[in-house]
Protein backbone atom coordinates (compact mmCIF):
# COMPACT_ATOMS: atom_id res chain seq x y z
CA UNK A 1 0.00 0.00 0.00
CA UNK A 2 1.24 3.48 -0.82
CA UNK A 3 0.32 6.89 0.54
CA UNK A 4 -1.38 7.52 -2.78
CA UNK A 5 -3.67 4.52 -2.21
CA UNK A 6 -4.63 5.83 1.22
CA UNK A 7 -5.22 9.31 -0.16
CA UNK A 8 -7.48 7.86 -2.86
CA UNK A 9 -9.53 6.04 -0.21
CA UNK A 10 -9.78 9.25 1.82
CA UNK A 11 -11.04 11.10 -1.25
CA UNK A 12 -13.58 8.36 -1.95
CA UNK A 13 -14.95 8.52 1.59
CA UNK A 14 -15.24 12.31 1.38
CA UNK A 15 -17.62 11.95 -1.55
CA UNK A 16 -21.20 10.68 -1.96
CA UNK A 17 -22.19 7.65 0.09
CA UNK A 18 -23.21 5.31 -2.73
CA UNK A 19 -19.87 5.24 -4.61
CA UNK A 20 -18.09 5.19 -1.24
CA UNK A 21 -19.98 2.00 -0.37
CA UNK A 22 -18.96 0.43 -3.69
CA UNK A 23 -15.34 1.39 -3.07
CA UNK A 24 -15.25 -0.12 0.41
CA UNK A 25 -15.81 -3.63 -0.93
CA UNK A 26 -12.53 -5.51 -0.85
CA UNK A 27 -10.97 -3.06 1.63
CA UNK A 28 -9.26 -4.42 4.74
CA UNK A 29 -10.52 -3.71 8.27
CA UNK A 30 -8.21 -4.60 11.16
CA UNK A 31 -8.79 -4.60 14.93
CA UNK A 32 -7.99 -6.81 17.88
CA UNK A 33 -5.38 -8.83 16.02
CA UNK A 34 -7.80 -9.77 13.22
CA UNK A 35 -8.11 -8.51 9.64
CA UNK A 36 -11.17 -8.99 7.45
CA UNK A 37 -11.70 -8.27 3.76
CA UNK A 38 -15.01 -6.46 3.42
CA UNK A 39 -17.53 -8.39 1.33
CA UNK A 40 -20.84 -6.64 2.10
CA UNK A 41 -21.82 -3.06 2.97
CA UNK A 42 -24.90 -0.82 3.15
CA UNK A 43 -25.16 2.88 2.37
CA UNK A 44 -27.22 5.33 4.46
CA UNK A 45 -27.81 9.00 3.68
CA UNK A 46 -28.71 11.59 6.28
CA UNK A 47 -31.69 13.85 6.81
CA UNK A 48 -32.43 14.30 3.10
CA UNK A 49 -34.98 11.64 2.33
CA UNK A 50 -33.56 8.44 3.85
CA UNK A 51 -35.92 7.35 6.64
CA UNK A 52 -33.79 4.26 7.24
CA UNK A 53 -30.85 6.40 8.35
CA UNK A 54 -30.07 7.01 12.03
CA UNK A 55 -29.62 10.69 11.09
CA UNK A 56 -33.01 11.06 9.40
CA UNK A 57 -34.50 13.10 12.26
CA UNK A 58 -31.38 15.19 12.80
CA UNK A 59 -28.33 15.26 15.03
CA UNK A 60 -28.38 13.49 18.40
CA UNK A 61 -25.63 12.51 20.86
CA UNK A 62 -25.80 8.99 19.43
CA UNK A 63 -25.39 9.87 15.75
CA UNK A 64 -23.30 13.06 16.00
CA UNK A 65 -20.24 11.51 14.37
CA UNK A 66 -22.31 10.78 11.23
CA UNK A 67 -22.26 14.50 10.46
CA UNK A 68 -18.55 14.34 9.75
CA UNK A 69 -15.80 14.63 9.05
CA UNK A 70 -15.61 11.57 6.80
CA UNK A 71 -13.54 8.43 7.48
CA UNK A 72 -14.44 8.26 11.17
CA UNK A 73 -16.21 5.33 12.83
CA UNK A 74 -19.86 5.44 13.82
CA UNK A 75 -20.42 2.58 16.27
CA UNK A 76 -23.82 1.84 17.76
CA UNK A 77 -25.43 -0.74 20.03
CA UNK A 78 -28.48 -2.61 18.78
CA UNK A 79 -31.03 -5.05 20.22
CA UNK A 80 -29.43 -4.55 23.63
CA UNK A 81 -26.59 -6.93 22.80
CA UNK A 82 -24.72 -6.20 19.55
CA UNK A 83 -22.28 -3.58 18.24
CA UNK A 84 -22.25 -2.45 14.61
CA UNK A 85 -19.67 -0.26 12.87
CA UNK A 86 -20.07 2.25 10.05
CA UNK A 87 -17.65 4.42 8.09
CA UNK A 88 -18.72 8.07 7.92
CA UNK A 89 -18.71 9.53 4.40
CA UNK A 90 -19.48 12.73 2.56
CA UNK A 91 -19.22 16.43 3.23
CA UNK A 92 -18.93 17.57 6.85
CA UNK A 93 -22.29 18.68 8.17
CA UNK A 94 -24.30 16.39 5.87
CA UNK A 95 -24.71 13.02 7.58
CA UNK A 96 -24.06 9.78 5.73
CA UNK A 97 -22.32 6.51 6.53
CA UNK A 98 -21.70 3.01 5.25
CA UNK A 99 -22.57 0.07 7.49
CA UNK A 100 -19.95 -2.68 7.31
CA UNK A 101 -22.08 -5.79 7.04
CA UNK A 102 -19.73 -8.72 6.45
CA UNK A 103 -16.19 -9.80 5.74
CA UNK A 104 -13.80 -12.67 5.18
CA UNK A 105 -11.19 -13.24 7.89
CA UNK A 106 -7.82 -13.17 6.11
CA UNK A 107 -5.51 -12.74 9.11
CA UNK A 108 -5.73 -13.55 12.82
CA UNK A 109 -7.97 -16.57 12.33
CA UNK A 110 -7.07 -18.07 15.71
CA UNK A 111 -8.01 -14.84 17.51
CA UNK A 112 -11.27 -14.67 15.54
CA UNK A 113 -12.15 -18.26 16.46
CA UNK A 114 -11.33 -17.59 20.12
CA UNK A 115 -13.80 -14.69 20.19
CA UNK A 116 -16.53 -16.75 18.51
CA UNK A 117 -15.91 -20.37 19.64
CA UNK A 118 -19.45 -21.54 18.85
CA UNK A 119 -19.07 -20.77 15.12
CA UNK A 120 -18.51 -23.97 13.15
CA UNK A 121 -17.53 -22.52 9.76
CA UNK A 122 -14.90 -19.85 9.22
CA UNK A 123 -17.08 -18.19 6.54
CA UNK A 124 -19.62 -17.41 9.29
CA UNK A 125 -17.20 -15.66 11.66
CA UNK A 126 -17.89 -12.14 10.30
CA UNK A 127 -21.07 -12.89 8.30
CA UNK A 128 -23.34 -10.05 9.42
CA UNK A 129 -22.62 -6.65 11.02
CA UNK A 130 -22.83 -7.79 14.65
CA UNK A 131 -20.68 -10.85 13.96
CA UNK A 132 -18.12 -8.70 12.18
CA UNK A 133 -17.76 -6.47 15.23
CA UNK A 134 -17.61 -9.44 17.59
CA UNK A 135 -14.90 -11.10 15.50
CA UNK A 136 -12.80 -7.93 15.47
CA UNK A 137 -13.52 -7.02 19.10
CA UNK A 138 -15.02 -3.66 18.08
CA UNK A 139 -17.19 -1.89 20.66
CA UNK A 140 -18.15 1.60 21.82
CA UNK A 141 -14.48 2.49 22.36
CA UNK A 142 -14.08 2.71 18.57
CA UNK A 143 -16.73 5.46 18.26
CA UNK A 144 -15.28 8.47 16.47
CA UNK A 145 -11.92 6.92 15.59
CA UNK A 146 -10.22 8.03 12.39
CA UNK A 147 -10.19 4.71 10.54
CA UNK A 148 -7.40 5.76 8.17
CA UNK A 149 -5.01 6.56 11.02
CA UNK A 150 -2.73 3.98 12.64
CA UNK A 151 -5.07 3.35 15.56
CA UNK A 152 -6.81 0.45 17.27
CA UNK A 153 -9.17 0.03 14.32
CA UNK A 154 -7.71 0.54 10.85
CA UNK A 155 -9.24 0.63 7.38
CA UNK A 156 -6.96 0.10 4.41
CA UNK A 157 -7.50 0.09 0.63
CA UNK A 158 -8.31 -3.13 -1.20
CA UNK A 159 -5.11 -4.90 -2.33
CA UNK A 160 -6.95 -5.70 -5.55
CA UNK A 161 -9.72 -3.28 -6.58
CA UNK A 162 -13.08 -4.98 -7.10
CA UNK A 163 -14.52 -4.56 -10.63
CA UNK A 164 -18.10 -3.33 -10.93
CA UNK A 165 -19.04 -6.60 -12.66
CA UNK A 166 -18.25 -8.50 -9.43
CA UNK A 167 -20.62 -6.39 -7.29
CA UNK A 168 -24.32 -7.07 -6.70
CA UNK A 169 -26.85 -4.59 -5.30
CA UNK A 170 -30.20 -4.99 -3.57
CA UNK A 171 -32.48 -3.77 -0.77
CA UNK A 172 -31.04 -3.04 2.65
CA UNK A 173 -31.57 -5.57 5.43
CA UNK A 174 -34.12 -5.18 8.23
CA UNK A 175 -34.71 -1.43 7.84
CA UNK A 176 -37.99 0.11 9.02
CA UNK A 177 -38.23 2.60 6.16
CA UNK A 178 -37.16 2.91 2.51
CA UNK A 179 -37.24 -0.87 2.34
CA UNK A 180 -36.55 -1.24 -1.36
CA UNK A 181 -33.73 1.26 -1.84
CA UNK A 182 -30.98 -0.89 -3.46
CA UNK A 183 -28.13 0.41 -1.32
CA UNK A 184 -26.81 -2.92 -0.05
CA UNK A 185 -23.75 -3.95 -2.04
CA UNK A 186 -21.89 -7.25 -1.90
CA UNK A 187 -19.35 -9.40 -3.69
CA UNK A 188 -21.40 -11.64 -5.93
CA UNK A 189 -21.36 -15.26 -4.82
CA UNK A 190 -19.13 -14.70 -1.79
CA UNK A 191 -20.01 -17.19 1.00
CA UNK A 192 -19.43 -14.64 3.78
CA UNK A 193 -22.28 -12.38 2.63
CA UNK A 194 -25.24 -12.35 5.06
CA UNK A 195 -28.75 -13.49 4.27
CA UNK A 196 -31.35 -10.93 3.16
CA UNK A 197 -34.21 -10.34 5.61
CA UNK A 198 -36.78 -7.65 4.99
CA UNK A 199 -38.07 -5.89 8.10
CA UNK A 200 -41.46 -7.19 9.23
CA UNK A 201 -43.32 -4.86 11.64
CA UNK A 202 -44.59 -6.48 14.81
CA UNK A 203 -48.34 -6.80 15.03
CA UNK A 204 -49.95 -4.60 17.65
CA UNK A 205 -51.92 -6.33 20.37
Amino acid sequence: MTGTDLDALADLLAGPVEPAAHGLLGCLLSAGGVTVRLTEVEAYAGTAGDPASHAYRGRTPRNAVMFGPARHAYVYFTYGMHWCVNVVTGVEGEASAVLLRAGEVIDGLDAARARRPAVRRDVDLARGPARLCATLGIDRSAYGLDLLADGAVRLRPAPDPVPDAAISAGPRVGVTGAHDVPWRFWLTGDPTVSAYRRHVPRARR
